[in-house]
């Protein structure tokens, strides 16, 4: 009926009642302000899920030389020219398609994060090959090496796939007064509460409001039926919930529609509603015209029209598909990490042209990583840990945390137990549930000790933050 609507079962609702009354979403969009809202105390996340598993070996790529010898005499036709490598310290680089990102790791503003994945637990190799079939997601999480099953690991932050809510939806959850995670990137499970959806937002020059209610002036008799039958008074509960919470969706499509369709003109004009950033994102043309580019523009305006949106914490989800590569994984690889770097340093110079750079975070996810051993196609296959970006202004960047893979098929991180099993399929060192904490207690230092029932595996890990962002 709308693209306003959240899109809820009569189960849920009928859980819902009780906590969510007659607010509905105009309260969880936080237009009265949340009640943790401080003066200054802006903060944005913005998680871009990769999906398809990205080679995150040759995105961030050995650049010494006993790194380098022995990742390409095992990735042989899948390996990077040691010429191509951006070198960003003694020992890693970048993939030549991310060269845009490099002078922010100069600028100390980028991290990278090595051999990350959903665990239970700490898990060392004999841990790992003496639990690997027992079924026990309190052990070694679910379905590995499967693209749905591993999706919902990492967006749950659990080790078990039946978990519902993402681990997004649950941060704003816990938020007083907090809004729902807004996605450019359709419907997740990261952004899913107990009793929240995600608000699905359209890209640039695209209208959020009613749909089919136009032709005439407005309200037309459609949608002044709609109104009535939305307003009508009710003994029912059941039927006041439900009115409410779509009474107060008409109110956001109303409040966000003119905000969300400001766009670069289509012969590559600027947005004359948002300069700044239609000169960050080269006006969406060119190698901006991009979906992923579209995405995190929409997300750079809201962060700008953050008084209008409400509320003074968000939490975006975009997403780049088309990383399950089987075969000719060099060149495919290649413009999908061209866009990813472009994207991502427009993005971070938008949020610099906006003076919010250190208030906002972007950080990446995917399925899992990849094979390090190379298929007889030219590709590679499903693997585990695997390594990931975070940039903004409040990261401790030109570094990396945690402990880059061995290298060594059969070595310390291998996942196989035989020889034929050998692949590269590198057992995590750090867990999701470590990299959310980190994220989290940056972004909300509110929630305190409330992490560990955010994050239900957290309280198995030692160390709990891995350091990579400042206070």
């Amino acid at each position: 009926m709308t693209n306003a609507t959240y899109m809820i079962t009569r189960r849920r609702l009928l859980r819902a009642l009780p906590v969510l009354g007659g607010a509905g979403t105009a309260a969880l969009m936080g237009t009265a302000g949340p009640a943790h809202a401080q003066a200054g105390s802006y903060r944005a996340l913005v998680c871009i899920f990769l999906y398809g598993g990205n080679d995150g070996l040759n995105m961030v790529p050995p650049a010494d030389d006993d790194g380098y010898a022995r990742y390409a005499a095992v990735r042989r036709h899948v390996a990077l020219p040691r010429g191509d490598i951006l070198s960003l310290d003694a020992t890693h680089g970048l993939h030549p398609g991310l060269a845009a990102l490099a002078p922010i790791w100069n600028e100390n503003r980028l991290a990278l994060l090595f051999n990350v994945g959903p665990l239970a637990r700490p898990l060392t190799r004999a841990d790992y090959l003496a639990w690997r079939d027992a079924h026990d997601a309190a052990r070694v999480p679910e379905s590995l090496f499967s693209h749905a099953d591993q999706q919902a690991l990492w967006e749950t932050a659990t080790a078990a796939k039946v978990t519902r809510a993402g681990w997004g939806g649950r941060v704003m959850e816990a938020l007083a007064g907090g809004s729902p995670v807004m996605s450019f990137a359709g419907s997740s499970r990261f952004g899913a509460g107990a009793l929240t959806q995600s608000l699905v937002l359209p890209g640039p020059g695209r209208t959020f409001d009613l749909n089919g209610y136009g032709g005439g002036t407005q309200p037309n008799a459609r949608r002044a039926a709609l109104t009535s039958l939305v307003g009508a008074s009710s003994s029912s509960l059941l039927h006041r919930a439900y009115a409410g919470m779509q009474a107060d969706a008409f109110a956001v499509g109303a409040r966000l529609s003119t905000l969300l369709s400001q766009a670069p003109s289509g012969s590559g004009a600027a947005d004359a509603d948002n300069p700044e950033l239609s000169a960050a994102f080269g006006h969406l043309s060119g190698a901006m015209a991009n979906d992923l580019a579209r995405q995190l523009y929409q997300v750079a305006k809201m962060i700008k029209h953050r008084t209008t949106v409400g509320g003074d914490r968000h939490l975006f989800f975009v997403s780049l598909g088309g990383f399950d590569h089987h075969d000719n994984q060099l060149a495919l690889h290649a413009p999908l990490m061209r866009t990813l770097g472009d994207s991502l340093a427009a993005f971070y110079r938008a949020t610099q042209a906006l003076g919010v750079a250190e208030s906002v975070t972007a950080f990446t996810e995917s399925d899992f990583g990849r094979t390090f051993k190379p298929n007889s196609s030219g590709g590679t296959d499903h693997a585990w840990g695997n390594e990931h970006l975070v940039i903004g202004g409040a990261v401790r960047g030109g570094a990396s945390y945690g402990a880059y893979p061995s290298l060594l098929l059969g070595g310390p991180d291998e996942a196989g137990k035989d020889v034929w099993e050998f692949q590269g399929r590198w057992i995590p060192g750090l867990s999701v549930d470590q990299y959310a904490a980190t994220l989290t207690r940056w972004f909300a230092p509110e929630l305190g000790g409330r992490l560990t029932q955010i994050l239900p595996n957290l309280d198995r890990f030692p160390t709990q933050d891995l350091g990579f962002m400042q206070a």
